[in-house]
Protein backbone atom coordinates (compact mmCIF):
# COMPACT_ATOMS: atom_id res chain seq x y z
CA UNK A 1 0.00 0.00 0.00
CA UNK A 2 1.45 3.30 -1.07
CA UNK A 3 0.82 4.36 3.24
CA UNK A 4 3.52 1.74 3.67
CA UNK A 5 6.39 3.52 1.83
CA UNK A 6 8.94 5.85 3.24
CA UNK A 7 8.56 9.49 2.90
CA UNK A 8 12.35 9.85 0.82
CA UNK A 9 11.43 6.75 -1.41
CA UNK A 10 10.24 7.22 -4.75
CA UNK A 11 6.89 5.32 -5.29
CA UNK A 12 6.97 1.42 -6.56
CA UNK A 13 4.65 1.08 -9.88
CA UNK A 14 3.13 -2.25 -8.28
CA UNK A 15 1.54 0.14 -5.06
CA UNK A 16 -0.22 2.22 -7.20
CA UNK A 17 -1.55 -0.09 -9.37
CA UNK A 18 -4.40 -2.09 -7.02
CA UNK A 19 -7.44 -0.72 -5.86
CA UNK A 20 -6.15 0.27 -2.16
CA UNK A 21 -4.87 3.65 -2.95
CA UNK A 22 -4.99 5.57 -0.01
CA UNK A 23 -4.72 8.80 -2.06
CA UNK A 24 -6.31 12.05 -1.33
CA UNK A 25 -8.23 14.09 -3.46
CA UNK A 26 -8.45 18.17 -2.96
CA UNK A 27 -10.28 20.36 -5.19
CA UNK A 28 -9.74 24.32 -4.22
CA UNK A 29 -11.69 26.88 -5.46
CA UNK A 30 -11.99 30.45 -4.74
CA UNK A 31 -15.11 30.02 -2.42
CA UNK A 32 -14.26 26.53 -0.87
CA UNK A 33 -11.67 23.98 -0.43
CA UNK A 34 -13.04 20.38 -1.05
CA UNK A 35 -10.74 17.74 0.04
CA UNK A 36 -11.21 13.49 1.06
CA UNK A 37 -10.31 10.20 -0.07
CA UNK A 38 -10.09 8.86 -3.33
CA UNK A 39 -12.78 6.36 -3.78
CA UNK A 40 -15.24 8.06 -1.64
CA UNK A 41 -18.31 9.83 -3.09
CA UNK A 42 -18.37 13.19 -0.88
CA UNK A 43 -15.62 15.38 0.01
CA UNK A 44 -15.30 15.08 3.81
CA UNK A 45 -13.72 18.16 4.34
CA UNK A 46 -15.03 21.78 2.95
CA UNK A 47 -13.31 24.35 4.00
CA UNK A 48 -14.45 28.17 3.33
CA UNK A 49 -11.69 29.85 0.89
CA UNK A 50 -12.13 33.03 2.88
CA UNK A 51 -9.71 33.46 5.89
CA UNK A 52 -9.26 36.03 8.50
CA UNK A 53 -6.08 37.96 9.66
CA UNK A 54 -5.34 40.35 12.79
CA UNK A 55 -3.46 43.43 12.96
CA UNK A 56 -0.65 40.82 14.41
CA UNK A 57 -0.96 38.97 10.69
CA UNK A 58 -2.62 35.87 12.72
CA UNK A 59 -4.26 33.99 9.82
CA UNK A 60 -7.50 32.26 11.31
CA UNK A 61 -9.00 29.60 8.94
CA UNK A 62 -12.35 27.42 8.84
CA UNK A 63 -16.08 28.15 9.46
CA UNK A 64 -16.14 28.80 13.04
CA UNK A 65 -13.18 31.27 12.91
CA UNK A 66 -14.12 33.04 9.79
CA UNK A 67 -17.55 33.66 10.83
CA UNK A 68 -16.58 34.74 14.33
CA UNK A 69 -17.21 38.58 14.72
CA UNK A 70 -13.91 40.13 15.93
CA UNK A 71 -13.39 43.96 15.72
CA UNK A 72 -9.51 43.37 14.60
CA UNK A 73 -10.06 41.22 11.98
CA UNK A 74 -10.44 41.66 8.20
CA UNK A 75 -11.52 38.69 5.80
CA UNK A 76 -9.49 38.42 2.63
CA UNK A 77 -8.86 35.63 -0.18
CA UNK A 78 -5.98 34.33 -1.65
CA UNK A 79 -7.93 33.76 -5.03
CA UNK A 80 -8.10 36.44 -7.58
CA UNK A 81 -10.98 37.63 -9.80
CA UNK A 82 -10.01 34.59 -12.55
CA UNK A 83 -10.19 31.99 -9.96
CA UNK A 84 -6.33 31.63 -10.03
CA UNK A 85 -4.07 31.52 -6.67
CA UNK A 86 -2.36 34.99 -5.64
CA UNK A 87 -1.20 34.66 -2.45
CA UNK A 88 0.62 31.34 -2.40
CA UNK A 89 1.18 31.29 0.89
CA UNK A 90 -1.46 31.95 2.35
CA UNK A 91 -3.02 29.51 -0.48
CA UNK A 92 -0.93 26.26 0.50
CA UNK A 93 -1.88 26.75 4.27
CA UNK A 94 -5.46 26.65 3.21
CA UNK A 95 -5.11 23.75 1.63
CA UNK A 96 -3.04 22.15 4.11
CA UNK A 97 -5.68 23.12 6.76
CA UNK A 98 -8.18 21.53 4.99
CA UNK A 99 -6.57 18.21 4.79
CA UNK A 100 -5.16 18.02 8.18
CA UNK A 101 -7.58 19.53 10.35
CA UNK A 102 -10.20 16.83 8.96
CA UNK A 103 -8.53 13.81 6.87
CA UNK A 104 -5.52 12.78 8.49
CA UNK A 105 -4.41 14.61 11.78
CA UNK A 106 -1.90 17.95 12.25
CA UNK A 107 1.98 17.69 12.62
CA UNK A 108 3.21 15.71 15.25
CA UNK A 109 5.66 17.12 17.57
CA UNK A 110 9.34 17.07 16.00
CA UNK A 111 11.45 14.49 18.29
CA UNK A 112 13.51 17.42 19.11
CA UNK A 113 11.08 19.40 20.35
CA UNK A 114 8.95 16.97 22.15
CA UNK A 115 11.16 17.04 25.58
CA UNK A 116 11.86 13.39 25.59
CA UNK A 117 15.16 13.62 24.21
CA UNK A 118 16.36 16.72 26.72
CA UNK A 119 18.51 14.70 28.66
CA UNK A 120 21.17 11.77 28.22
CA UNK A 121 20.16 8.22 29.10
CA UNK A 122 22.15 6.29 31.73
CA UNK A 123 23.95 3.41 31.35
CA UNK A 124 21.22 0.22 30.94
CA UNK A 125 18.52 2.73 29.86
CA UNK A 126 19.03 2.56 25.77
CA UNK A 127 20.65 4.59 23.44
CA UNK A 128 20.38 8.21 22.93
CA UNK A 129 19.20 9.11 19.16
CA UNK A 130 22.14 10.68 17.20
CA UNK A 131 21.47 14.20 15.53
CA UNK A 132 21.29 13.30 12.66
CA UNK A 133 18.65 10.81 13.30
CA UNK A 134 17.01 13.26 14.93
CA UNK A 135 16.80 15.36 12.67
CA UNK A 136 16.01 12.83 9.84
CA UNK A 137 13.32 12.08 11.92
CA UNK A 138 11.93 15.43 12.22
CA UNK A 139 11.61 16.33 8.77
CA UNK A 140 9.11 13.69 7.86
CA UNK A 141 7.75 14.24 10.66
CA UNK A 142 7.09 17.88 9.56
CA UNK A 143 5.60 16.58 6.06
CA UNK A 144 2.65 16.25 6.56
CA UNK A 145 1.10 14.50 3.74
CA UNK A 146 4.17 12.09 3.05
CA UNK A 147 1.61 8.81 2.92
CA UNK A 148 -0.34 9.94 0.50
CA UNK A 149 -0.69 10.55 -3.21
CA UNK A 150 -2.59 14.01 -3.97
CA UNK A 151 -4.33 14.90 -7.22
CA UNK A 152 -5.81 18.53 -6.99
CA UNK A 153 -7.51 20.04 -9.69
CA UNK A 154 -7.05 23.19 -11.26
CA UNK A 155 -8.80 26.08 -13.59
CA UNK A 156 -8.78 25.53 -17.14
CA UNK A 157 -7.09 28.84 -17.58
CA UNK A 158 -4.25 27.83 -15.03
CA UNK A 159 -0.98 29.38 -15.68
CA UNK A 160 2.53 27.54 -16.07
CA UNK A 161 3.87 29.25 -13.31
CA UNK A 162 0.86 28.74 -10.95
CA UNK A 163 1.04 24.47 -11.75
CA UNK A 164 4.35 24.27 -11.17
CA UNK A 165 4.29 25.79 -7.40
CA UNK A 166 1.03 23.76 -6.92
CA UNK A 167 3.76 20.86 -7.26
CA UNK A 168 6.30 22.58 -5.53
CA UNK A 169 4.36 22.78 -2.83
CA UNK A 170 3.23 19.56 -2.80
CA UNK A 171 6.72 17.38 -2.82
CA UNK A 172 9.06 20.14 -1.42
CA UNK A 173 6.25 21.02 1.46
CA UNK A 174 3.95 18.48 1.93
CA UNK A 175 6.33 15.58 1.01
CA UNK A 176 3.68 13.28 -0.81
CA UNK A 177 5.24 10.47 -2.56
CA UNK A 178 2.98 11.05 -5.70
CA UNK A 179 0.85 13.86 -7.69
CA UNK A 180 -1.03 14.78 -10.45
CA UNK A 181 -2.99 18.03 -11.48
CA UNK A 182 -6.13 17.80 -13.39
CA UNK A 183 -8.53 20.51 -15.03
CA UNK A 184 -11.16 21.22 -12.78
CA UNK A 185 -13.79 20.38 -16.35
CA UNK A 186 -12.35 17.22 -16.96
CA UNK A 187 -12.80 15.90 -13.78
CA UNK A 188 -16.61 17.07 -13.78
CA UNK A 189 -16.72 14.90 -16.81
CA UNK A 190 -15.35 11.95 -15.33
CA UNK A 191 -17.51 12.20 -12.28
CA UNK A 192 -20.50 11.97 -14.62
CA UNK A 193 -19.14 8.67 -16.92
CA UNK A 194 -18.34 10.72 -19.65
CA UNK A 195 -15.22 10.57 -21.85
CA UNK A 196 -16.88 13.37 -24.78
CA UNK A 197 -18.37 16.24 -23.19
CA UNK A 198 -19.09 19.89 -23.11
CA UNK A 199 -18.96 20.49 -19.52
CA UNK A 200 -20.57 24.16 -18.10
CA UNK A 201 -18.86 24.54 -15.06
CA UNK A 202 -21.02 27.55 -12.92
CA UNK A 203 -18.75 28.64 -10.37
CA UNK A 204 -17.96 31.18 -7.61
CA UNK A 205 -16.04 33.73 -9.91
CA UNK A 206 -15.87 32.21 -13.14
CA UNK A 207 -18.06 30.10 -15.42
CA UNK A 208 -16.04 27.88 -17.72
CA UNK A 209 -16.88 26.00 -20.71
CA UNK A 210 -14.35 23.34 -21.11
CA UNK A 211 -14.74 20.52 -24.50
CA UNK A 212 -13.64 17.07 -23.63
CA UNK A 213 -13.03 14.56 -26.56
CA UNK A 214 -12.19 11.38 -25.52
CA UNK A 215 -10.86 12.14 -21.92
CA UNK A 216 -8.66 15.13 -23.55
CA UNK A 217 -9.21 18.92 -22.79
CA UNK A 218 -9.32 20.55 -26.02
CA UNK A 219 -7.82 23.55 -24.83
CA UNK A 220 -7.70 25.73 -27.58
CA UNK A 221 -12.09 25.24 -27.18
CA UNK A 222 -11.88 26.85 -23.63
CA UNK A 223 -13.78 29.76 -22.51
CA UNK A 224 -14.80 31.55 -18.96
CA UNK A 225 -16.19 34.61 -18.02
CA UNK A 226 -17.28 36.30 -15.15
CA UNK A 227 -20.73 35.48 -14.86
CA UNK A 228 -21.12 33.01 -12.30
CA UNK A 229 -22.09 32.77 -8.38
CA UNK A 230 -20.43 36.25 -7.16
CA UNK A 231 -22.01 37.98 -10.30
CA UNK A 232 -25.48 36.53 -9.55
CA UNK A 233 -25.20 38.06 -6.06
CA UNK A 234 -23.99 41.04 -7.17
CA UNK A 235 -26.75 41.33 -8.75
CA UNK A 236 -29.34 40.77 -6.00
CA UNK A 237 -27.34 43.45 -3.83
CA UNK A 238 -28.22 45.85 -6.87
CA UNK A 239 -31.57 44.53 -6.86
CA UNK A 240 -32.23 45.08 -3.38
CA UNK A 241 -30.90 48.50 -3.52
CA UNK A 242 -33.14 49.70 -6.04
CA UNK A 243 -36.54 48.30 -4.29
CA UNK A 244 -38.42 50.73 -3.44
CA UNK A 245 -38.25 50.82 -0.01
CA UNK A 246 -34.67 49.32 -0.19
CA UNK A 247 -34.44 45.96 1.00
CA UNK A 248 -32.46 46.24 4.79
CA UNK A 249 -29.58 43.38 4.97
CA UNK A 250 -28.81 42.90 8.19
CA UNK A 251 -26.34 40.23 8.55
CA UNK A 252 -26.64 37.79 11.25
CA UNK A 253 -24.39 38.81 13.98
CA UNK A 254 -26.50 42.49 13.89
CA UNK A 255 -29.56 40.82 14.88
CA UNK A 256 -29.71 40.35 19.33
CA UNK A 257 -33.58 39.87 18.90
CA UNK A 258 -36.56 39.98 16.70
CA UNK A 259 -40.21 40.40 16.47
CA UNK A 260 -42.28 39.16 13.65
CA UNK A 261 -43.79 42.04 11.20
CA UNK A 262 -46.03 41.74 8.06
CA UNK A 263 -44.86 41.61 4.52
CA UNK A 264 -43.01 44.85 3.73
CA UNK A 265 -43.22 46.51 7.15
CA UNK A 266 -40.04 47.94 8.67
CA UNK A 267 -38.68 44.79 11.13
CA UNK A 268 -38.75 45.19 14.66
CA UNK A 269 -35.54 44.06 15.90
CA UNK A 270 -33.12 44.70 18.56
CA UNK A 271 -29.35 45.06 17.42
CA UNK A 272 -25.86 44.16 18.96
CA UNK A 273 -23.66 46.50 20.13
CA UNK A 274 -19.88 45.96 19.84
CA UNK A 275 -17.48 48.09 21.55
CA UNK A 276 -15.21 47.69 18.89
CA UNK A 277 -17.79 46.88 15.27
CA UNK A 278 -16.48 43.80 12.83
CA UNK A 279 -14.69 45.41 9.71
CA UNK A 280 -16.18 46.31 6.54
CA UNK A 281 -14.83 43.05 5.03
CA UNK A 282 -16.71 40.82 7.55
CA UNK A 283 -19.88 42.37 7.04
CA UNK A 284 -19.77 41.88 3.45
CA UNK A 285 -18.86 38.84 3.68
CA UNK A 286 -21.68 38.19 6.25
CA UNK A 287 -24.38 40.25 4.00
CA UNK A 288 -23.18 37.58 0.85
CA UNK A 289 -24.59 34.44 3.34
CA UNK A 290 -27.95 35.65 3.17
CA UNK A 291 -27.70 36.63 -0.53
CA UNK A 292 -26.59 32.99 -1.02
CA UNK A 293 -29.34 31.98 1.13
CA UNK A 294 -31.85 34.29 -1.76
CA UNK A 295 -30.39 32.23 -4.69
CA UNK A 296 -31.07 29.17 -2.85
CA UNK A 297 -34.78 29.44 -1.84
CA UNK A 298 -36.04 32.64 -3.96
CA UNK A 299 -33.88 32.60 -6.87
CA UNK A 300 -35.52 31.23 -10.06
CA UNK A 301 -34.70 31.27 -14.13
CA UNK A 302 -37.10 32.15 -16.66
CA UNK A 303 -37.25 28.75 -18.57
CA UNK A 304 -38.47 30.17 -21.65
CA UNK A 305 -39.59 30.22 -24.44
CA UNK A 306 -37.74 33.13 -25.39
CA UNK A 307 -36.61 35.90 -22.93
CA UNK A 308 -38.07 37.41 -19.52
CA UNK A 309 -38.77 40.98 -21.28
CA UNK A 310 -40.81 39.86 -23.40
CA UNK A 311 -42.78 37.00 -20.96
CA UNK A 312 -43.25 38.87 -18.53
CA UNK A 313 -47.01 39.22 -18.28
CA UNK A 314 -46.76 35.13 -17.88
CA UNK A 315 -44.14 35.63 -14.85
CA UNK A 316 -46.82 37.66 -13.18
CA UNK A 317 -48.94 34.77 -13.11
CA UNK A 318 -46.40 32.37 -11.33
CA UNK A 319 -47.20 32.40 -7.84
CA UNK A 320 -44.40 34.79 -6.03
CA UNK A 321 -41.79 33.30 -3.02
CA UNK A 322 -41.49 34.57 0.33
CA UNK A 323 -37.99 35.17 2.06
CA UNK A 324 -37.32 36.71 5.49
CA UNK A 325 -34.41 38.90 6.35
CA UNK A 326 -32.34 37.75 10.09
CA UNK A 327 -33.88 40.62 11.39
CA UNK A 328 -37.68 39.59 10.83
CA UNK A 329 -38.02 41.94 7.54
CA UNK A 330 -39.91 39.73 4.87
CA UNK A 331 -41.45 39.81 1.40
CA UNK A 332 -42.55 38.52 -1.45
CA UNK A 333 -40.75 38.68 -5.14
CA UNK A 334 -42.35 37.60 -8.05
CA UNK A 335 -40.95 39.04 -11.20
CA UNK A 336 -37.86 40.30 -9.46
CA UNK A 337 -36.28 36.82 -8.66
CA UNK A 338 -36.32 35.68 -12.54
CA UNK A 339 -34.60 39.04 -13.35
CA UNK A 340 -31.57 38.80 -11.44
CA UNK A 341 -30.60 35.18 -13.34
CA UNK A 342 -31.13 36.82 -16.59
CA UNK A 343 -27.95 37.92 -17.12
CA UNK A 344 -26.60 34.67 -17.10
CA UNK A 345 -28.53 34.70 -20.58
CA UNK A 346 -29.70 37.91 -22.05
CA UNK A 347 -26.73 40.90 -20.58
CA UNK A 348 -28.52 43.12 -21.70
CA UNK A 349 -31.10 42.80 -18.79
CA UNK A 350 -28.71 42.67 -16.16
CA UNK A 351 -28.83 45.22 -13.35
CA UNK A 352 -26.01 47.21 -13.08
CA UNK A 353 -24.13 50.32 -11.34
CA UNK A 354 -20.55 51.99 -10.72
CA UNK A 355 -19.69 49.69 -7.96
CA UNK A 356 -19.97 46.01 -9.76
CA UNK A 357 -19.03 45.01 -13.04
CA UNK A 358 -20.77 45.27 -16.40
CA UNK A 359 -21.65 41.95 -18.41
CA UNK A 360 -20.45 41.65 -22.02
CA UNK A 361 -22.62 40.18 -24.45
CA UNK A 362 -19.66 37.85 -25.26
CA UNK A 363 -20.10 37.27 -21.41
CA UNK A 364 -23.10 34.72 -21.48
CA UNK A 365 -23.73 30.96 -21.43
CA UNK A 366 -24.73 30.82 -24.40
CA UNK A 367 -22.32 32.96 -25.98
CA UNK A 368 -19.62 31.13 -23.87
CA UNK A 369 -20.94 27.73 -25.27
CA UNK A 370 -21.49 28.92 -29.01
CA UNK A 371 -17.44 30.00 -28.84
CA UNK A 372 -16.09 26.56 -27.21
CA UNK A 373 -18.06 25.19 -30.59
CA UNK A 374 -16.82 27.39 -33.23
CA UNK A 375 -13.46 25.85 -32.14
CA UNK A 376 -14.06 22.67 -32.32
CA UNK A 377 -14.41 20.37 -35.83
CA UNK A 378 -17.74 20.64 -37.26
CA UNK A 379 -18.21 16.74 -37.00
CA UNK A 380 -17.92 16.81 -33.31
CA UNK A 381 -20.89 19.43 -32.35
CA UNK A 382 -23.28 16.90 -32.93
CA UNK A 383 -21.87 14.70 -30.03
CA UNK A 384 -20.80 17.36 -27.66
CA UNK A 385 -24.40 19.41 -28.03
CA UNK A 386 -25.51 15.82 -26.83
CA UNK A 387 -23.60 15.62 -23.49
CA UNK A 388 -23.52 19.26 -22.39
CA UNK A 389 -22.55 18.77 -18.26
CA UNK A 390 -23.94 21.41 -15.82
CA UNK A 391 -22.34 21.14 -12.87
CA UNK A 392 -21.10 23.53 -10.12
CA UNK A 393 -22.79 25.14 -7.09
CA UNK A 394 -23.57 28.19 -8.93
CA UNK A 395 -25.67 26.09 -12.23
CA UNK A 396 -28.45 24.88 -8.55
CA UNK A 397 -30.38 27.91 -9.22
CA UNK A 398 -33.96 26.52 -10.22
CA UNK A 399 -34.78 26.08 -13.72
CA UNK A 400 -31.10 26.89 -15.23
CA UNK A 401 -31.25 23.57 -16.84
CA UNK A 402 -33.86 24.34 -19.07
CA UNK A 403 -33.41 27.13 -19.52
CA UNK A 404 -29.69 26.31 -20.71
CA UNK A 405 -31.72 23.70 -23.16
CA UNK A 406 -33.96 25.75 -24.74
CA UNK A 407 -31.20 28.66 -25.33
CA UNK A 408 -29.04 26.20 -27.29
CA UNK A 409 -31.93 24.37 -29.13
CA UNK A 410 -32.26 27.74 -30.82
CA UNK A 411 -28.74 28.40 -31.23
CA UNK A 412 -28.51 24.76 -32.78
CA UNK A 413 -31.78 23.68 -34.27
CA UNK A 414 -30.58 20.63 -35.87
CA UNK A 415 -28.64 18.57 -33.78
CA UNK A 416 -30.11 17.23 -30.47
CA UNK A 417 -29.40 19.52 -27.51
CA UNK A 418 -28.82 17.36 -24.10
CA UNK A 419 -28.40 18.78 -20.88
CA UNK A 420 -26.88 16.44 -18.27
CA UNK A 421 -27.60 18.54 -14.45
CA UNK A 422 -27.56 15.76 -12.11
CA UNK A 423 -30.54 16.29 -9.88
CA UNK A 424 -28.64 15.92 -6.59
CA UNK A 425 -27.69 19.30 -5.72
CA UNK A 426 -24.03 17.79 -3.70
CA UNK A 427 -23.34 15.68 -6.85
CA UNK A 428 -23.58 18.83 -8.77
CA UNK A 429 -21.81 20.98 -6.32
CA UNK A 430 -19.03 18.90 -5.91
CA UNK A 431 -19.12 17.75 -9.31
CA UNK A 432 -15.12 18.09 -10.17
CA UNK A 433 -14.40 16.67 -6.35
CA UNK A 434 -16.40 13.14 -7.29
CA UNK A 435 -14.52 13.08 -10.77
CA UNK A 436 -11.32 13.27 -8.95
CA UNK A 437 -12.33 10.71 -6.85
CA UNK A 438 -13.26 8.36 -9.27
CA UNK A 439 -10.06 9.19 -11.28
CA UNK A 440 -7.58 8.87 -8.49
CA UNK A 441 -8.92 5.17 -7.30
CA UNK A 442 -8.70 3.66 -10.35
CA UNK A 443 -5.70 0.81 -10.54
CA UNK A 444 -5.09 2.01 -14.39
CA UNK A 445 -4.23 5.51 -13.16
CA UNK A 446 -1.22 4.13 -11.19
CA UNK A 447 1.33 5.01 -14.91
CA UNK A 448 -0.12 8.90 -14.95
CA UNK A 449 1.32 9.78 -11.38
CA UNK A 450 4.03 11.67 -11.12
CA UNK A 451 6.39 10.05 -8.35
CA UNK A 452 9.04 12.01 -5.92
CA UNK A 453 11.62 10.70 -7.78
CA UNK A 454 10.80 11.73 -11.01
CA UNK A 455 10.10 15.31 -9.76
CA UNK A 456 13.81 15.13 -8.11
CA UNK A 457 15.26 13.79 -11.64
CA UNK A 458 13.10 16.45 -13.71
CA UNK A 459 11.67 19.44 -11.55
CA UNK A 460 8.69 21.20 -11.78
CA UNK A 461 8.36 21.33 -15.01
CA UNK A 462 7.14 18.04 -15.25
CA UNK A 463 3.77 18.65 -14.35
CA UNK A 464 3.30 21.15 -17.90
CA UNK A 465 3.96 18.07 -19.83
CA UNK A 466 3.20 15.19 -18.16
CA UNK A 467 -0.49 17.02 -16.67
CA UNK A 468 -1.94 18.20 -20.19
Amino acid sequence: MASTLPPAQAPITEDYGGDEINALVLDAGSYSIRAGFAGEDTPKSVVPSYYGVTPSDERMYGENAVHLPRGDMEIKNPYNAEGVVEDWETASKLWEYSITSRLTGTRQTPPSKNGLNDAPAKDGEGDVPMEEDLEKLEEDQDRPLAEYPLLMSEPGWNTTKARERTIEIAMEEWGVPAFFLAKSGQLAAYGNGKATALVVDVGHQNTSVTVIWEGMVLRKSLMHSPLAGKFLSDQIRIMFANMQPAVPLIPHYMVKSKAPVDAGAPSAATYMKYAQPPSDSFRRLEEDRILTSFKESVVQAWSGPGRLDSNVDAVRMSPPRPFEMPDGWNQVFGVERYRVAEGYFDTKSAYTDAEHYTPKTDDSIPSLVHRALNNCDVDTRAALLGNVILTGAGSLIDKLPERLQGDLQIMYPNPKVRIIANPSSVERKYGAWIGGSVLASLGTFHQMWISKEEYKEYGPSLVEKRCK
